[in-house]
């Protein structure tokens, strides 16, 4: 008997035949990550149950010197999902843990495990007549566990916050197989170290996360909803100041659509209409939320945008006047990205500026890329409240896809030199993975990079959880 063997028939007898997979046919989808930049192989997918049985995994894999790939929903878009391609790895899938554990409504909790997708946890609180906020488009398939290891974002950060803001405590398994228990569903806890935070953003490098204490919010009893149009990108910012100023906390989304997206969304997806009557360069898509049923929501919003008509920012706009005519403006949003895909070669990027830069970092960065490859199509679209932006690319009409994709490291440097010298991040919500491991090698401090280093062989001392990715080195 081999090693790998021994060491299958091991996991075997832990989480039994059903929770270890090794025909190539049925491995496939945990192989490849969603834009197929990386396809890797392994010895095994291995699904365990509990958190028993994650750490005994988690454990006999150490004592083989075997390394570890943490997997959720795998829908991530840097490449941390997925095993390298030499095939020595062993794919950890969280599905079978997807147990909501407890949901308490006044405290405004909702205890889960990594496994839970993410619009089950939405659910679950609604159930409560609770929010759980964080929304994102793989909300049907991505899963808790991977929204916390990649501090996952989405539509609703402006109020919100990311992950990291709607976590008290986690449940960890260590490198070694040990297991943290810091489920602990507490606002203020002041004894030292927030080691949860360690974990919360590090793509499963430190260790596998496997249940959360999730924060809760008051449902929404009122929703406003509009669309418009604006003069330029600088006035967009000027009209999200304009907005929060005048209902404060209510602004829960604020997003940047060009009408290059609109356009190709009209074009290739079913059911999509422009809410306005002539084309502009730019739009908002702006949503209010508040707790109380009579806000005055609307209200507010129809006063700012006319005063900002007036003004010469807002050529058009339009407020939704029931929930669907609400969900087909947001449907534009959706359809964007889905709309890329029938436009050739997409370079992408998921960056973060100063909102005060937001302006400056897209004419910049869209004459540079103009530069590199004339007739390149720019869309620089996304969360604008939060300084968000997704920049991507479509290749030029008629240009071959390959020759266009094979200049991704190029343009990236191109456009991310931009946003580091505006004091912005190279990845705001999408993480670092194996995709942008050497751009952040290049844009941080060395003392940041030595720092990261630092924790990682404090607590991976071997290097066996997924090496290679965020951390420089091993893989």
């Amino acid at each position: 008997m081999t090693r790998n063997d021994a060491l299958l028939g091991r996991l075997e007898a832990v989480v039994g035949r059903k929770g270890l997979i090794r025909d190539p046919g049925e491995m496939a989808p945990h192989m490849v990550e969603p834009r197929g930049l990386f396809r890797g192989q392994a010895r095994c997918v291995v699904k365990p149950a509990s958190t028993r049985e994650v750490a005994e995994v988690v454990r006999l894999c150490a004592e083989a010197g075997v390394a570890v790939v943490p997997q959720g929903g795998n829908t991530g878009l840097v490449g941390g999902n997925v095993p390298f391609e030499h095939g020595g790895e062993v794919v950890l899938s969280l599905a079978r843990m997807n147990r909501v554990r407890a949901v308490d409504p006044v405290n405004d909790t909702i205890t889960v495990e990594a496994g839970c997708i993410l619009q089950k946890v939405q659910e679950a609180a609604e159930a409560a007549d609770r929010l759980f906020p964080l929304s994102l488009g793989a909300e049907g398939t991505c899963q808790i566990g991977g929204n916390l290891s990649t501090n996952a974002g989405g539509i609703q950060v402006l109020r919100y916050g990311n992950m990291r803001a709607l976590v008290l405590g986690l449940e960890v398994v260590l490198p070694d197989g040990r297991v943290w228990n810091g489920l602990r569903a507490l606002r203020k806890d002041n004894t030292g170290f927030d080691l949860k935070q360690l974990f919360i953003g590090g793509e499963g490098t430190l260790g596998v996360i496997t249940a959360a204490v999730l924060r809760l919010f008051p449902r929404p009893k009122a929703k406003t909803t509009a669309f418009a149009a604006v003069r330029d990108v600088a006035a967009a910012v000027e009209l999200l100041g304009r907005v929060r100023a005048a209902s404060g906390e209510a602004v829960t989304s604020f997003e940047l659509i060009p009408r290059f997206s609109l356009d190709i969304s009209l074009k290739h997806i079913a059911g999509i209409e422009d809410p306005l009557g002539d084309a502009h360069p730019w739009y908002v898509l702006i949503e209010l939320w508040s707790e109380v049923a009579n806000s005055g929501l609307r209200e507010a919003l129809e006063t700012v945008l006319a005063q900002a008509h007036e003004d010469g920012l807002v050529p058009d706009a339009t407020i939704a006047a029931n929930e669907a005519q609400a969900q087909s403006f947001w449907r534009i949003r959706e359809a964007m990205v889905e709309a890329q895909k029938f436009e050739g070669g997409s370079i992408k990027h998921d960056v973060s500026v100063p909102i005060s830069a937001v302006a400056a970092f897209i004419e910049r960065s869209c004459a540079a890329v103009e530069s590199l490859i004339p007739g390149v199509r720019a869309i620089p679209f996304g969360h604008i409240g939060d300084g968000n932006i997704h920049l991507n690319l479509s290749q030029p009409e008629g240009a071959d896809r390959d020759a266009f994709l094979a200049r991704w490291a190029e343009v990236n440097r191109r456009v991310h030199d931009i946003v580091a010298e505006l004091g912005g991040s190279i990845s705001a919500e999408h993480g670092i993975g194996r995709l942008k491991l050497e751009e952040n090698v290049h844009y941080k401090s060395p003392v940041e990079i030595e720092l990261m280093q630092r924790i990682k062989t404090a607590l991976d001392p071997d290097n066996l959880m997924n090496p290679g990715k965020v951390v420089p080195g091993g893989g």
